[in-house]
């Protein structure tokens, strides 16, 4: 199915049949009859012998005049029309794709609503988000960018069916059915659908059409979509509203992992609320210093001496008392906050590390989480180096955890600014080992120093064949490659047995301790200054 498209606006006018006869009686007739009067009364050898004919010159110099006057205003009203038009076409559909925009898309929406409204059926308002659309523009370029959502919305258009009144940029088209609302979000209605089922079942063909792989500068680009589904009367009765539930929903979908598509429920505007309401007392306990950091350690591969320690985040609200990490963390990468966050962690463990070294403590290395937004802003080299040089502690009792999914964008500015923190002395550890799928490519271009095994992989060791199979092969490839390896999420002797004994450096996990307070590890470190014996269980 063939779409409009309108490319870029008042670039050129086109030259249709009207425009050319305002043209042609503007323009030429009444230069060709001038000329013939100029030629016959002028130019003319028998110029003085047509003196005698001077009214019927006068007649036609004087229509002449009159046609020029009617062509011009023919002509300016055509481009006063055209260019009507073209504010038209601007201000009510999108100039990349063709598809109606966000103002348009709300009145046609309020009319199907009307209509569903009086013929007692349903209507479903979908809205569609690509999932990490982000990364093409800055890795491709955005006119990689622009091609990639210009076929999204073929895709999508052909994939819906002809019932779905499917708009286009002509005023041929009664109704709108989908709409580019802005960025790489899109939008669907389905009329007068019988059941609400029946969304989903247009929801997934749209996204099996996005899976396809985009050709984009030569290279094979795959991606995927959100969508999120209100369907009137049941989720809103009027245009807002079931967009916003859409919109809701679309997120809710992309918590679920991505790449599928939610119904809209009215515990998510639970949820909604709940998170306004967590960002703005996490606002208020950054503000007011009141979080906290608990640490857990890491000890050798025979359990006995406490090798680093992972500062890991902790909130109580006064109101709402302990809020869980795996609430709150989403909240803080969604608005931002993240990075003051992962500022005050760092300011925070890093002079908790220097005071237990001045307290007389052995020297262990201080294990921080870096988020996303932190690893690619500019300033996080110059960041880490204030830190230190505040806290007094050397680099290289500081290690930074990151992700794989961090290294796998693969940017430049993510890999210079590793490349200066590792000439720095800091350490880098790859967290969560096994999870992101990243090739051995990526642990040989950043400099990595240190793997952690995914505590999902740990616990079925060493009973799990294929768990215990791939957690030993993953060690035996970070060896070769020279890297330490950290087992994650150890809880039972016989796990750390299994793994110290395939050459595992370092454990992690409830059999030697949760995390704790401050003054609570301290304890293991007093447990290992000189004149005390070592446990040789490992048990802290």
């Amino acid at each position: 199915m063939a779409s409009a498209k309108w490319g870029s606006f008042g670039s050129s006018l086109k030259l249709d049949r009207g425009s050319f006869l305002a043209y042609f009686m503007g323009g030429i007739v009444p230069l060709i009859a001038l000329g013939a009067v100029a030629d016959r009364y002028a130019l003319s050898p028998f110029a003085e012998a047509a003196k005698d004919d001077f009214a019927i010159g006068l007649i036609v110099l004087v229509g002449s005049i009159c046609l020029l006057s009617l062509g011009s205003f023919l002509m300016l009203r055509r481009l006063v029309q055209q260019t009507i038009r073209q504010s038209h076409l601007l201000a009510y559909y999108d100039s990349l794709t063709g598809l109606p925009n966000r103002k348009l898309f709300t009145d046609r929406l309020e009319q199907s609503l009307h209509q569903a409204r009086r013929s007692d059926r349903l209507v479903a308002m979908c809205f569609l988000d690509l999932d990490g659309f982000k990364l093409v523009n800055d890795t491709l370029g955005h006119s990689a960018g622009d091609r990639m959502l210009r076929e999204v919305s073929e895709r999508v258009m052909n994939c819906t069916r002809l019932s779905d009144s499917i708009a286009r940029a002509s005023s041929e088209e009664s109704s709108v059915a989908v709409s580019r609302l802005g960025g790489d979000e899109f939008t669907f209605v389905l009329n007068g659908i019988a059941r609400s089922d029946d969304a989903g079942i247009v929801a997934d063909r749209v996204l099996n059409a996005i899976r396809k792989p985009f050709v984009l500068e030569g290279r094979e680009v795959t991606a995927s979509a959100s969508i999120g589904i209100a369907v009137f009367p049941h989720d809103g009765e009027d245009a807002e509203t079931l967009l916003r539930n859409a919109d809701r929903a679309m997120y809710w979908a992309k918590g679920r992992g991505r790449n599928n598509y939610q119904f809209y429920a009215e515990s998510m505007n639970t949820a909604a609320k709940r998170k306004i309401e967590l960002e703005g007392r996490l606002r208020r306990a950054l503000d007011d210093d009141d979080l906290t950091l608990h640490y857990q350690p890491m000890r050798n591969a025979e359990g006995t001496t406490v090798t680093s320690a992972e500062a890991l985040l902790r909130w109580e609200d006064p109101d709402l008392g302990p809020i869980s990490p795996a609430e709150f963390i989403p909240v803080a990468e969604e608005t931002g906050l993240i990075v003051r966050v992962g500022e005050w962690v760092l300011r925070t463990a890093c002079a908790q590390a220097q005071a237990w070294q001045e307290a007389g403590y052995r020297p262990i290395r201080m294990s921080v989480n870096l988020s996303g937004r932190q690893i690619r802003r500019t300033t996080l080299v110059e960041s880490v180096d204030r830190v230190l040089r505040e806290s007094n502690l050397s680099p290289a009792h500081l290690e930074l955890e990151i992700t794989e999914s961090t290294i796998m964008q693969d940017d430049d500015v993510t890999l210079e600014a590793f490349r200066e923190l590792d000439e720095m002395g800091v350490g880098l550890a790859l967290d969560d080992f096994g999870t992101g799928y990243s090739s051995l490519s990526y642990l040989r271009r950043f400099p990595i120093s240190r793997v952690k095994i995914d505590r999902s992989f740990v616990n079925g060791v060493p009973d799990n064949k294929d768990d215990t199979i791939l957690v030993a092969a993953v060690i035996a490839m970070a060896r070769s490659l020279g890297l330490a390896v950290v087992a994650e999420g150890v809880e039972t002797r016989e796990q750390a047995d299994f793994l110290r004994d395939s050459g595992c450096d370092e454990l992690q996990g409830y059999l030697f301790s949760p995390a704790v307070p401050a003054e609570d590890f301290a304890r293991f470190l007093e447990k290992e200054k000189p004149g005390h014996e070592p446990d040789p269980t490992g048990t802290p």
